[in-house]
């Protein structure tokens, strides 16, 4: 379930990324519940991926605030 939710969050959050960053910011946490889960079940090249896309969602969520002052 935890799995399942994660990546529906993903989804959903990439989806409405363009409607403010907030999603931009709930997508990252998605792709590190979705991160945290494939680590859990051992699947470290799909743990590696999703970490590495948390951290580039981070990032973009980070640019689009300091570009809002």
């Amino acid at each position: 379930m935890f799995g399942s939710g994660a990546v529906t969050l993903m989804l959903v959050a990439y989806a409405l990324e363009e409607r403010s960053a907030s999603w931009v910011l709930i997508f990252a946490l998605a792709c590190g519940a979705s991160a945290l889960y494939a680590g859990l079940a051992g699947t470290w090249p799909f743990a590696f991926v999703e970490g590495v896309w948390s951290w580039v969602a981070f990032r973009r969520w980070r640019r689009r605030l300091r570009a809002r002052r």
